[in-house]
């Protein structure tokens, strides 16, 4: 069957399921199978050419279909830097031990990257993950060549390094051990707590310098963050996190982020006062960011969490994108623009303020860098 939508011409395969499946046309997905699960169902992939469309056929079966479950896949990378050049961050390289990230956040903007794996950005990104355990091996031999120049390298910018599973897989650790071995600069980026893990590590390279760790913690309100980060560790976990990293010598930045107008907005100075008082030493900031699929679903998400006020919410969200979703500008699309983005702005100023927290770090040192000797190797005499 072809459909035209939004100007063109589209192939759709029309599937027919049971009415027990509970699956809409947006393909939705019932509740008691995505338990834990933040998305409402998995919308189409943009780049196919066929979309399937659930439909209600009539029949009353009983289908007994089992909860949705993590699987995980695995890719052997031939790199594993990736470059950016967008003006608005502070790191022109990452690393990805993993795609798609299982704690599941509503808000990621890390979602649309599902699609280029032929994925949904939705609940196929929650719990249908890659893992490239071959990443610290292929790091090596990148850091390793004669033209290259070390800069921080970012990790956990995309998805979530400490997922749960690295408990399994234990990839991070393994990268920073890499990167331990040849004094090279890194900033970590998580929500999660098996960061905690690699404390030994973490607090070796914060101390000469070469380490540091953003925690991202977007409200102390637990019933919020079990909706919203169904996979994620508490608040008040996350804020013991920040403690450890602390006293191992590892410099904490907390991440308020995102923050989303209406829902958390309010909570901006006493998350910086909690995490002051756990030891973090900056912070930042940054408003909801709704690229490509992620808009539908977190529209999707607020009516069935919060439908009393889901229509005020998108309302302020547009607010500071310019009467649309998302704005990705550069230089707007993490802070927005407008009355509300320029109050919330001065908000956290003053916040940092009170609390004596830095809104910059010192840069990590790229001086200790070096190639360490390999199996064979002549060691040097000097």
């Amino acid at each position: 069957m072809r459909i035209d939508a939004r100007g063109g011409l589209y192939d759709v395969l029309v599937v027919f399921y049971s009415a027990d499946m509970q699956i809409d046309d947006s393909n939705h997905v019932a509740k008691d199978r995505r338990k834990g699960r933040a998305a409402a169902g998995n919308p189409a992939v943009r780049f196919d050419a066929t979309h399937t469309v659930g439909f209600d056929d009539g029949w009353e079966r009983d289908d007994n279909l089992p909860p949705l479950r993590t699987e995980v896949s695995i890719e052997r990378p031939r790199s594993v830097i990736s470059r950016n050049t967008s003006p608005d961050l502070d790191f022109d390289r990452s690393i990805n031990p993993y795609r798609g990230c299982e704690h599941g956040c509503i808000y990621c903007f890390a979602r649309p990257s599902h699609a280029f794996l032929g994925l949904s950005p939705g609940l196929d990104f929650e719990t249908r993950l890659v893992a490239r355990p071959e990443a610290p091996e292929v790091l090596a031999r990148e850091l390793s060549a004669p033209r290259y120049v070390p800069r921080m390298i970012g990790i956990g910018t995309n998805t979530d390094a400490y997922q749960p599973i690295e408990r399994t897989h234990g990839i991070m650790r393994a990268i920073l051990q890499v990167l331990q071995a040849f004094n090279h600069p890194v900033g970590i980026v998580t929500k999660g707590t098996l960061i905690e893990h690699d404390l030994d590590i973490l607090g070796a390279m914060g101390r000469a310098g070469l380490a540091r760790a953003g925690i991202s913690i977007t409200t102390l309100d637990s019933d919020l963050s079990r909706r919203m980060e169904p996979r994620v560790p508490s608040p008040l976990r996350r804020l013991r996190t920040i403690r450890r990293l602390t006293e191992a010598g590892c410099p904490v930045r907390v991440m308020v982020s995102p923050v989303i107008p209406g829902l958390n907005d309010h909570e901006v100075e006493s998350v910086l006062r909690a995490a002051r008082e756990a030891g973090a030493v900056a912070a930042s900031y940054s408003l909801l960011r709704l690229p490509m699929e992620v808009a539908g679903l977190f529209r999707d998400w607020l009516a069935e969490h919060y439908p009393d006020r889901a229509a005020r919410v998108m309302k302020l969200v547009r607010d500071t994108h310019g009467g649309r979703d998302y704005d990705p500008e550069f230089g707007k699309r993490m802070r927005g623009n407008g009355a509300y983005a320029d109050l919330l702005g001065q908000r956290f100023r003053l916040g940092c303020a009170r609390q004596g927290l830095a809104r910059e770090l010192p840069p990590l040192r790229c001086d200790l860098f070096r190639v360490p000797p390999g199996p064979g190797d002549q060691l040097s005499l000097f």
